[in-house]
């Protein structure tokens, strides 16, 4: 008999009603008898392997952090890496890097998941088989470096940021005349470029000061999670709204529910292709272009936006069409916003106007047979091209094909050669973040496989065999820093970048702009870039894959999103699977009615339903890409056509009503002037009778607490990723997803409140409460679950056999039970990532959140070595230290003077669940908005 069956046959057992009262106690008496034999259960074995030469200041068991660099679709992020002897296991902010300021995201910190991914590319392949790199010196070389008469060598790259790479391509160009260089991002800013270079006259950045902004207005774009910048500022704007008496005022009108979204004053729903009505509508209204079609919505807008003048912000999103952005551009310039609340740079990237045009133009080069030899760089655009451009085929023609990639993924598949590449914790480089901040990019470990940096391939192919890439890197340096080399290569190692290296502003006068109007479709399809998958980079990637996406909360599988309104008229409901057709081209998916969508608008995120590329990414979601087109990448006309079929969807939240329970509470400005005490006026009423002694009896010492910042937190998700990095959290699959025994120790929950097609949306993270009064402590049979002198509820694993009665009384439903063995003891690439500070579960213990007690305990440690207190601040728990908002505050409840102890003094502070008396060491800061109209909430009051 199979475990997986044994663990079911065991839970009906408990649960079956007609179960007799003795045999029942026959049971619990059994398992109580056994208790004692959890600790006598072979564990798995492991090997300790002591260093013979132990490297130079590493001291065994305490961790170090190294500053490096992290990129996505090209643009850096700084970051600190926890290494514990030699193994990168976390992922943490780094607080002095100008471009992120310490936050992170749900990609910076699965990053370190897919540098042990055992799915990873470990051989050279030649057609499929396995080769030796001997062999491909000896093949490819001489063919690649001699093109024939009229057939030219080809190099296809990302986005490229790096200053080091950018000058080695060039200086191949130089060495081999006939070498074409194409540049390809499936999440590109091709429309903001185009637009750029409509207003200012050339192609150029654009950096925002969300700190500076009083008013914004964000059309179709998510600046605070999906933005080169979002980080930094996801920071800003949440900083900006801190005090009530500095609050900025945020309008977003978009197709699809955000992050961005969520944060804001006042969503609006539009369909993409009527953002254009909205933005000739504001540009009329302030005069910037002649009268246009007045939409109702508008005019409060305006009147704030003239109110502001230059600390106002029009922000529009790089998915809307170039002369759309261009007016945006000259709606700011009015307002007198440049070089106030955003300015515009040189380009970060060395990268054309347009990607799109570019692939088109490399698809027609290979169509012409005008490309001998082609090397792709760490791309994969047999997946992730516009479907209509069919690249697939034209790749097919090249007589010698070369692939460079993480995974054996599609593009692989199609090449003659392909090569494992080097993960960026693996290697050396240098990167630039949205602003142009310099990094330098350094390993935390020697490379796991047998990988090649793109430095030391293209060195190679300018006849520089043998060179490392960090010679390469250092080498680039040197000729810019000279003398200073030394100094300043160790001072930026440190630091995690170049300090001044941020591109000056670029000021241009700017040109007229004009904006025809735009004739909407009927039903239009909207693509954008994953939140957890991002394009595809990151679809074998265990952590995201199963981490809930945010606002619709599914697991596992992207879907197409579609109002209650719009799934009503085309006769389908969610789970029912459909056929989106784009041209002649269609695609399959399962429908998820999502309220806040925008009607007669269906969203379908890109990077889903891989055809290679890892074990787990072939099982899971629907394939955008395959009904993109190249012209309209962001948006075209689609039919829907119901299949008869349904598609099981994954969704770790299935009701988003809060029902009267107050769980998430908010006031405009002018209702909190008018009542502090607002978010405590549903417990009023609320009696404080308790069987429990006040305080606990055994407690004594530091007492740790948490208070959440509701009017911070957007629900981008990175703590919960945070969160299982640190503590080790296993990955259960779609299927047990699906039976709500996913694993996470701290979930975002998303509520609607209002209209349901147009409702307020929330965000409200959920983690152990950690109560004084806690009822999970009081029904454990055998004292697993324990509360700790300093008010921590705590787990013994080894006490724990799994009755949950815990979790049952639990009324906040966070504690996790490990039905089966989730835990990979297997795969030997997944051991060096756990962190060897908390406890690896097996099977059928209860698992909830800690406080990260590791953090807190070395911080003891410390502490008393150096005979002082804990100080305040020096305790930061991983979804703390993650969060980009700072919408998280750790420290100790019995000091006054602690953050945590000014922040629950906030009138604003309230406990979940006030009503069943459990005093909750975790409470949230009510959410506050900044009203300039009506909500929704307030209209359907």
């Amino acid at each position: 008999m199979s475990r997986h069956h044994y663990d079911d046959e065991l839970e009906l057992a408990f649960l079956d009603p007609l179960q007799e009262r003795r045999e029942f106690l026959k049971l619990m008496g059994a398992s109580l008898g056994l208790a004692g034999l959890t600790a006598c259960v072979k564990q798995p074995e492991e090997h300790i392997y002591p260093h013979v030469r132990a490297p130079e200041h590493l001291v065994p068991g305490r961790p170090r952090f190294y500053a490096t660099s992290l990129s996505r679709s090209g643009v850096g992020s700084g970051v600190l890496v926890e290494s514990h002897e030699g193994r990168p296991t976390k992922i943490e902010g780094n607080d002095a890097h100008p471009a992120t300021g310490g936050g992170t995201d749900v990609w910076m910190q699965a990053d370190v998941l897919s540098l042990y991914d055992p799915d990873r590319s470990q051989l050279i392949l030649r057609r499929g088989q396995p080769s030796t790199w001997s062999r491909f010196l000896e093949e490819v070389l001489p063919a690649f470096g001699t093109p024939t008469k009229g057939r030219r060598t080809a190099l296809l790259t990302g986005n490229v940021t790096s200053p080091t790479l950018a000058a080695q391509i060039e200086g191949l160009k130089a060495h081999l005349p006939e070498l074409r260089w194409f540049q390809w991002e499936a999440v590109h800013q091709d429309e903001r470029r185009r637009a750029t270079t409509t207003a200012f006259g050339r192609p150029l950045d654009v950096v925002y000061d969300f700190t500076k902004a009083d008013v914004v207005v964000a059309l179709d774009a998510d600046p605070l999670f999906a933005e080169p910048g979002s980080v930094r500022y996801a920071r800003d704007a949440a900083r900006r709204r801190r005090d009530p008496a500095r609050f900025s005022r945020w309008y977003v009108v978009e197709p699809s529910p955000t992050c961005t979204g969520t944060f804001a004053d006042h969503r609006f729903r539009a369909k993409r292709t009527a953002i254009g009505d909205w933005v000739r509508s504001i540009a009329s209204e302030l005069g910037v272009i002649p009268g246009g079609a007045a939409i109702p919505e508008v005019a409060p807008i305006v009147r704030d936006l003239k109110k502001a003048g230059s600390r106002a912000l029009v922000v529009i999103g790089p998915h809307q069409p170039a002369e759309v952005q261009a007016l945006a551009f000259a709606i700011n310039q009015r307002l007198g916003a440049r070089d106030e609340t955003f300015t515009t740079i040189a380009p970060v990237a060395a990268a054309p106007v347009s990607h799109v045009e570019e692939l088109a133009a490399l698809t027609a080069a290979m169509n012409a047979g005008e490309i001998e030899s082609l090397l792709v760089l760490d791309k994969n655009p047999i997946f992730d091209a516009p479907a209509d451009l069919e690249f697939e085929a034209a790749y097919a023609k090249v007589p010698l094909r070369i692939q460079v990639g993480l995974y054996d993924d599609e593009t692989a598949n199609m090449s003659h050669w392909h090569l494992p590449s080097r993960h960026a914790l693996e290697s050396w480089s240098d990167i630039k973040a949205y602003d142009g901040t310099v990094s330098i990019v350094q390993p935390l470990i020697r490379p796991l496989y047998s990988g090649h940096s793109a430095h030391e391939l293209i060195a190679l192919l300018m006849g520089g065999a043998g060179q490392r890439d960090h010679d390469i890197v250092r080498a680039h340096y040197e000729k810019e820093w000279g003398a200073q080399l030394e100094s300043k290569w160790r001072r930026v190692l440190h630091d995690g970048f170049v300090e001044g290296s941020a591109h000056a502003p670029v000021s241009t006068a700017p040109r007229t702009a004009a904006l025809s109007k735009s004739a909407p479709a009927d039903l239009e399809i909207t693509f954008a870039p994953d939140p957890t998958l991002w394009d595809g980079s990151y679809a074998n990637n265990a952590w995201l894959l199963e981490l809930p996406k945010p606002i619709t909360r599914l697991s596992w599988d992207n879907a197409a999103l579609m109002s209650p309104a719009t799934a009503a008229r085309l006769g389908v409901k969610s789970e029912d699977l459909v056929t989106l057709t784009v041209g002649d081209r269609a695609t399959k998916a399962a429908v998820y009615v999502q309220p806040g969508q925008a009607d007669d608008s269906v969203a379908l995120s890109l990077g889903s339903g891989r055809r290679r590329g890892g074990r787990l990414a072939l099982e899971v979601g629907f394939d955008a890409q395959a009904i993109r087109p190249a012209k309209s990448s962001w948006a075209a006309p689609v039919k829907v056509t119901k299949t008869g079929e349904t598609y099981r969807l994954a969704s770790v939240q299935e009701h988003h009503k809060m029902e009267g329970r107050h769980l998430v509470r908010q006031a405009t400005i002018a209702e909190y002037a008018a009542n502090k005490d607002f978010a405590k006026e549903p417990d009023k009423k609320v009696l404080n009778l308790s069987m429990y002694p006040e305080p606990h009896p055994n407690q004594q010492g530091d007492q740790w607490g948490m208070s959440i910042n509701l009017n911070a937190c957007n629900g981008c998700n990175a703590c919960v990723v945070a969160c299982q990095s640190e503590n080790n959290i296993p990955v259960v699959g779609k299927e047990e997803v699906g039976r709500g025994r996913e694993m996470h120790w701290l979930r975002i929950d998303s509520y609607f409140e209002g209209d349901d097609a147009d409702p307020d949306i929330h965000t409200q993270p959920v983690t152990c409460m950690h109560c004084e009064n806690a009822p999970c402590e009081v029904v454990c049979p055998v004292n697993a679950t324990v509360h700790s002198p300093s008010g921590i509820n705590e787990m013994v694993y080894n006490r724990c056999v799994g009755t949950r009665y815990c979790s049952n009384n639990c009324p906040y439903k966070v504690r996790r039970f490990n039905f089966h063995l989730y835990q990979d003891w297997e795969t030997p690439s997944l051991e060096p990532l756990r962190n060897p500070d908390v406890s690896v579960r097996s099977r059928g213990v209860m698992e909830k959140c800690t406080f990260c007690i590791q953090r807190i305990q070395q911080a003891r440690i410390t502490a008393r070595k150096e005979d002082r207190d804990v100080r305040d601040g020096e305790i930061v728990t991983a979804c703390q230290g993650a969060c980009p908002t700072e919408a998280i505050t750790f420290g100790n409840v019995a000091s006054p003077e602690s953050a945590v102890s000014r922040e629950k003094a906030d009138p604003r502070d309230y406990t979940l669940l006030r009503e069943v008396n459990t005093k909750p060491r975790v409470s949230y800061t009510a959410k506050l908005k900044n009203s300039g109209l009506a909500s929704n909430r307030e209209t359907k009051e």
